[in-house]
């Protein structure tokens, strides 16, 4: 049986639907009251450093909202984040001279000895990686840091360190790639 011949002209499976269509009807814009521009380089929590690719508004259930995209490249992935909730989120701009300093600072200390259950430990090393503070990032590294000829560290104290590795060392990538500010 045929379904399409008893409804010609039903198929319009490539045509956006008429009310997404008018919801998702954006405007560029360059620049908005939180400090933030399109191009600029973000810390977002959760997911780390991303590049904010343009600033929209869209017709959200019937009002108007304004949507940093930012795009993260190690994970392939686009978030949208309203522009008054960003600092509620925690996105922040890249860290400037003196915070890079206190990372260098932390890096180069001794490690603190681990005073409670494992659990907990990974727990809150967990919870400081995802702050999106780099000084916490900068924590987790020193303290889970086992050098090649040692033993005893378990996989979820090796996935967490190259979490926070990974992340460090983006942001520091970032920094050193953008013009000093002072």
């Amino acid at each position: 049986m045929n379904l399409g011949s008893h409804r010609p002209g039903f198929d319009n499976s490539d045509q956006p639907h008429a009310a997404l269509a008018d919801r998702s009807q954006h405007l560029e814009l360059s620049k908005t009251a939180s400090g933030f521009n399109a191009n600029d380089y973000v810390v977002y929590p959760a997911h780390g450093v991303g590049q904010i690719l343009a600033i929209q508004k869209q017709a959200v259930a019937g009002a108007s909202l304004e949507f940093f995209v930012v795009y993260f490249a190690k994970n392939k992935m686009t978030l949208r984040v309203p522009t008054q909730k960003a600092a509620n989120l925690g996105m922040r701009k890249l860290s400037d001279h003196t915070t890079i300093e206190h990372v260098r600072q932390t890096l180069g200390q001794a490690p603190n000895k681990a005073r409670s259950n494992w659990s907990r430990l990974v727990q809150e090393s967990a919870s400081k990686i995802n702050s999106g503070d780099i000084i916490a990032l900068a924590e987790v590294i020193r303290d889970l840091y086992r050098p090649a000829r040692t033993l005893g560290q378990s996989y979820s104290d090796q996935q967490l360190y190259l979490v926070a590795f990974e992340r460090l060392a983006r942001k520091l990538l970032l920094f050193n790639g953008s013009p000093r500010r002072k």
